[in-house]
């Protein structure tokens, strides 16, 4: 009986150590995606992910900015910032002058990537048609920014579903331990 006990125990006790240890090894890396789009006034979004799973890249991301005009006008390069929207939503540390650009970004770190896109750049203007225009892409970026926070949840869940396994685990282990001294005491 000590022998299964001890068994199921070492069993219960390894997969908790797996279950803690698999954030680590599931460490985000590799290729990214940038996702450009025109906030509907003067300056440029960029959303910042992993090709491979679509997860916000945390890193700090190395980026520049560099658009050509329709009409020959060149602007940039200039770097991005951190926007304050979102942890992988960058700006352009300066705002596009007015018109029809070809924005190109190109980021360094932390890993190379480039995205060029077609972006019209001006004053915003109040009407119904502009909240179906690029605006709502900043829109749907946010919404996925919250369905991201979301799936964060996920992993405290799992790690509190873990503590309560270890500890009904230990209560089982306690509880056979004094079974097994009152019985060896008769």
């Amino acid at each position: 009986m000590k022998k299964t006990l001890t068994y199921v125990l070492t069993a219960l006790m390894a997969g908790l150590v797996l279950m803690l240890g698999a954030p680590a090894a599931s460490a985000h890396g590799g290729a990214i995606k940038l996702e450009v789009t025109g906030d509907g006034a003067d300056n440029v979004n960029v959303l910042v992910t992993y090709k491979k799973d679509g997860h916000p890249v945390t890193e700090i991301v190395e980026a520049t900015l560099s658009a050509t005009s329709a009409d020959g006008r060149s602007f940039g390069p200039v770097p991005l910032r951190s926007a304050p929207e979102g942890q992988n939503l960058y700006h352009a540390a300066e705002p596009l002058p007015n018109g029809d650009w070809k924005v190109t970004v190109t980021a360094t770190e932390p890993a190379k990537a480039a995205t060029t896109v077609k972006v019209k750049a001006g004053e915003i203007s109040v009407s119904p048609v502009a909240a179906t225009g690029p605006a709502s892409a900043s829109a749907q970026s946010k919404a996925a920014a919250a369905a991201d926070d979301e799936g964060a949840m996920g992993m405290p869940l799992k790690i509190g579903i873990i503590a309560l396994v270890a500890l009904l685990a230990v209560a089982a282990f306690i509880g056979l331990a004094r079974r097994n001294r009152a019985s060896v005491g008769r």
